[in-house]
């Protein structure tokens, strides 16, 4: 239920399926959150941005980081040199994940230009990629000229191209690339060979290795590892950009409390009881984010006939979340079998963060995979059919969207 034309950038990029080298740090259990309704704590049970899975895990990777260079001159950036998320990617050209990773970043730079700034550092598999050192010496050999990036971007871009070539036919088809990007390809061929920058890649790699980076791209954002799912960098730019959230919510309802929303929306209000029995985590987020102001301003981005119109994503693009991400509550007898269920939206199980919808029709479908948190009054159901419709895949701009000017929570 995140905007579908973006939902293989999420799935194939948020949580990373590595090129690994050797292997990686040992395999441990995942921690699971615990109940929903053990409420022992002054916090909402969660997952925040920068929660490992383990003590361990966490040790682990921050010793790697506590062990890499700062950033200096030397490095390879783009992006602001103001902004609050700072990304290194250790990458190898020849890496299919590492070409993920380079569309996710295209979209924040796009989307979010002040949020970013990305740093490439090499990290050549060469156990595993034939062309992985050579690839890299391409982009130090058009950095050299001015160009990095452009090639950084080329080679990522038409990797499936020269993937099965052999290094020979790779350096013709570098050199056809050099030509475009207006380079001195005389130039640019004596230093794709150099033997000296070659022994420093090399020897820069192993230094790399030795540290226990051995999979790409091996990111870090903000001086913590990214590693399935870690951080989110969607969660983070939510934080940064749209006052989100470093911890879980504090616990703002009584389940066995009644509550009721009334969003007070562009195409009039829309009252919503609200099931904090059922689903006390997904309630107690809701209110938590509209009493903060959360849902202030923004728009229903996705409203199809006959299905659902969805919200909570401050940007518009239906990709943000608030920082943190708790667990489906789904293990009750509620079905989408009625018009004006209230749901969470998410982007796979136990990722449930500010999204939601609210269904204008039946969708069986959708039983099982989404938490039901509250139930449109009857006295506002027709209000439903007044949510101007929007697809996210065709819409520009959000000129005729349907705006949720505030939230008011009503304690029964």
């Amino acid at each position: 239920m995140i905007k579908k034309n973006l939902l293989v950038l999420i799935l194939g990029v948020l949580i990373i399926s590595a090129c690994t080298s050797q292997t990686a740090k040992p395999a441990e259990a995942p921690v699971l959150v615990e109940s929903a309704l053990a409420i022992t704590t002054d916090r909402m049970p969660c997952t925040t941005i920068y929660d490992y899975q383990t003590s361990a895990e966490a040790d682990f990777y921050q010793a790697v980081v506590d062990q890499l260079p700062p950033l200096s001159e030397e490095d390879w950036v783009r992006g602001n040199p103001d902004a609050p998320i700072i990304i290194f990617e250790y990458g190898d050209f020849q890496c299919p994940a590492c070409v993920n990773f380079s569309q996710m970043a295209n979209f924040l730079f796009e989307n979010f230009p002040n949020a970013i700034q990305l740093v490439f550092r090499h990290l050549p598999l060469p156990s595993i990629h034939d062309k992985a050192y050579i690839s890299g010496m391409a982009a130090e050999a058009a950095g050299a000229q001015g160009k990095f990036w452009e090639m950084h971007d080329n080679l990522f871009m038409f990797q499936d191209d020269w993937y099965q070539l052999t290094e020979e036919e790779f350096i013709d088809w570098l050199q056809e690339i050099a030509e475009v990007l207006e380079l001195d390809v005389n130039q640019f061929k004596t230093d794709l060979l150099d033997l000296e920058k070659r022994a420093w890649l090399e020897q820069t790699t192993e230094e790399r290795f030795a540290l226990g980076m051995n999979y790409t791209p091996t990111v870090v954002v903000n001086d913590r590892i990214y590693r399935d799912n870690h951080p989110n960098l969607f969660g983070l730019i939510g934080i940064y950009e749209f006052s989100g959230y470093l911890q879980c919510p504090d616990w703002v309802i009584q389940p066995e409390s009644n509550y009721l929303a009334r969003l007070d929306t562009s195409a009039g209000e829309i009252e919503i009881e609200l099931f904090a029995g059922t689903a006390p985590l997904a309630v107690n987020s809701f209110i938590f984010l509209a009493q903060n102001g959360w849902y202030d301003g923004i728009y229903f981005h996705r409203v199809l006939p006959g299905f659902v119109a969805q919200a909570g994503d401050p940007s518009g693009l239906g990709v943000l979340g608030p920082g943190y991400t708790f667990v489906n509550e789904t293990d009750n007898d509620l079905s989408f079998d009625r018009k004006g269920l209230f749901a969470m939206a998410n982007a796979g199980v136990d990722t449930n963060g500010s999204q939601f919808f609210i269904t204008l029709a039946p969708a069986a479908n959708l039983d099982g995979g989404y938490t039901i948190f509250g139930q449109v009054t009857d006295k506002s159901l027709a209000m439903l059919d007044e949510i101007a419709l929007r697809d996210p895949q065709t819409a520009v701009g959000f000129e005729d969207a349907t705006i949720i000017h505030r939230i008011e929570i009503i304690k029964n």
